[in-house]
């Protein structure tokens, strides 16, 4: 379960996660759910899966403060806050058209974090740098 994701941010956690729906997983997901902490907030579980270190990194672009819960035999076993890395690799794309990692070389894309609020994030190849808006749309 993925918890204290911000409003409105939940499918995009989906989309993060490479979850389409066809996957044959339960998936439960709560939109601008009311949060003392937060005001409102989303909530996503899937059920038997578990998330890849890389996905991790990704949601906490977008979802700094998430949490992760592993549950197993409906308790929580396992819980996690999100850490956003130095370096994220593979995603998003950079928004520059010419950078070296949007031309047919086999290169994937690699950002180093500049600040976290705002997030910012720059482009290792281009330098070109984006924020959260940015990071959202080219996952």
């Amino acid at each position: 379960m993925i918890d204290h994701i911000p409003a409105g941010n939940a499918l995009t956690v989906l989309k993060i996660c490479g979850i389409s729906g066809k996957e044959g997983n339960t998936i439960s997901i709560a939109i601008n759910v009311p949060s003392s902490k937060a005001g409102r907030k989303d909530i996503v579980k899937i059920e038997d899966r578990e998330l890849e270190p890389q996905e991790v990194d990704i949601i906490a672009l977008i979802a700094p403060n998430a949490t992760i819960n592993i549950i197993r035999d409906f308790k929580v076993v396992e819980k996690n806050r999100v850490k956003l890395p130095k370096t994220v690799k593979a995603y998003p794309r950079c928004i520059n058209p010419n950078c070296v990692t949007n031309t047919k070389e086999p290169v994937e894309p690699h950002f180093i974090i500049r600040s976290e609020e705002p997030l910012r994030i720059r482009c290792y190849y281009c330098h070109i740098v984006m924020d959260k808006d940015d990071v959202i749309k080219n996952l």
